[in-house]
């Protein structure tokens, strides 16, 4: 696939700031090229803004060269600028799937792009061949949300695999859930699809959902278009020390991983006990969708007992629904108990 016949004309004759850390690199004995404060060391300057030491802790981890790796501030940050280097406002259009992750639809609007949904069948899977059909000549990029939000489930690799061949275009695949679901991610089939995005978070598995810090992978093509338009530091140094400090930690990352998940296993069977429930749909991810009775006045009842979960009855195939994230196990006796006195 070549890049520049997505790219927009005007992104591809984009030359791109330069910043002073852009210019120079490695070690100085003084630093008087980027108009810093010289005081209160190390705040005073300016980070890293390609975040060298943390893509090669990243790379390291997910076993990918660091030319195919993309910091962002959150994966929201890439799913823009993918959006805005590759389509065109009012010409081009998106292909996503429905429901999904609520940003796609929000970037593109921002964008003035055309978002295309093609609905999901009754157990969240999604049809290939109706996907590629709703794409036309304008269509740039498709969205695949897996494990999907708000539904749960991973989508089947057969049929993304389907779309990758099929689709001139990009195809994103957001796995920022995926340390929920292992053996299914895609990472390793980067080199088989030039066309092929992964984007993963540290929000999630890795508890950072505060410092703001999400991942990109892809060819080393696309990953210098996502360089050459994002802010020049757009990842400041706090992140950049925090991401570092917890990527020493990936042991703990892995056990609160496997205790979320046998949390998870506990709370469905639990939950579809009760008799306003409904059906607890299968998860991959680190929440449960769940459909009951009355879900709109159980998350208002909730509510004013001091528990918050996600309604999720107005969105497409999820009428009466609750989408619950797994907490502690603390944090998920306390939802139970205040459902459970509900029945009494």
């Amino acid at each position: 696939m070549k890049i520049e016949k997505l790219l927009r004309k005007n992104i591809a004759a984009l030359k791109p700031y330069s910043s002073a850390r852009d210019e120079y690199t490695g070690e100085a004995r003084v630093f008087l090229d980027a108009n810093e404060n010289p005081f209160n060391q190390p705040y005073n300057r300016y980070p890293d803004p390609l975040q060298r030491e943390v893509k090669a802790k990243v790379s390291k981890l997910k076993n990918i060269d660091p030319g195919k790796v993309f910091l962002g501030n959150g994966s929201d940050e890439p799913i823009d600028l993918l959006i805005r280097a590759f389509c065109e406002p009012g010409t081009d259009n998106i292909v996503t799937i429905d429901p999904t992750y609520g940003m796609y639809q929000v970037a593109a609007e921002i964008s003035g792009i055309e978002l295309r949904k093609v609905p999901l069948t009754p157990d969240f899977e999604f049809d290939p061949k109706a996907l590629l059909e709703t794409c036309n000549a304008k269509t740039k990029l498709v969205f695949l949300c897996s494990p999907n939000n708000p539904t749960g489930n991973s989508l089947g690799k057969n049929s993304i695999v389907d779309v990758l061949q099929n689709f001139g275009g990009l195809v994103i695949v957001d796995e920022a859930y995926i340390d929920f679901a292992p053996g299914k991610t895609l990472l390793s089939d980067l080199d088989n699809y030039s066309n092929l995005v992964v984007l993963q978070t540290f929000s999630k598995a890795w508890g950072m959902a505060g410092i703001r810090l999400g991942m990109a992978f892809a060819s080393p093509e696309i990953i210098a278009v996502l360089n050459k338009i994002k802010y020049p530091y757009n990842l400041n140094i706090l992140t950049q020390q925090k991401a570092l400090e917890l990527l020493n930690q990936n042991e703990q990352v892995e056990e609160w991983v496997g205790l979320l998940i046998e949390e998870r296993e506990k709370m469905a069977k639990k939950l579809q006990k009760l008799p306003f429930v409904v059906q607890v749909y299968p998860s991959d991810a680190n929440f449960l969708l769940v459909k009951m009775y009355d879900a709109r006045g159980i998350y208002e009842y909730l509510a004013d007992n001091g528990i918050i979960v996600r309604d999720r009855s107005k969105v497409n195939l999820c009428d009466n629904s609750l989408r619950i994230t797994i907490g502690s196990e603390s944090e998920n006796k306390i939802l139970l108990k205040a459902l459970k006195n509900l029945i009494s």
